[in-house]
């Protein structure tokens, strides 16, 4: 395991994930599509908040299920909460995950050209 350092552009929000990442995930979502994130799993202890969660805006859309958190000052969206699986999904065999989802763009030394790259049809959600 490893201890990665990230932040959001202007620092504000600053945290460190404990975690190896082998991959990388690209979603077609329009959210994502239009933010560019690269994203990767973790549980939730392997998120350490340095900038208490009360500080960062949150924004929510659809079923009001998933929790994306960026800074209110520079407006990087640095991780989130996943959406709830819908019954369709959970009927179709989808593992709940009740962890966070980190945008890989904002750790350091976290070189992206190495990594797996998994496209993800969240358009088809």
């Amino acid at each position: 395991m490893k201890i990665y350092k990230g932040s959001c552009h202007c620092q504000f929000i600053r945290f460190e994930v404990t975690t190896n990442i082998d991959h990388v995930r690209r979603c077609n979502c329009s959210v994502c599509l239009k933010r560019g994130a690269l994203n990767f799993r973790v549980d939730k202890s392997a998120l350490r908040l340095l900038t208490s969660i009360d500080d960062l805006s949150l924004y929510q859309w659809g079923s009001q299920s998933a929790e994306d958190y960026f800074c209110p000052k520079c407006g990087i969206l640095t991780f989130r909460k996943p959406s709830r699986l819908t019954q369709a999904e959970l009927d179709n065999g989808t593992k709940p995950f009740a962890g966070w989802t980190i945008n890989a763009r904002c750790l350091h030394d976290l070189d992206l050209k190495t990594l797996t790259i998994i496209n993800i049809n969240g358009q088809a959600i």
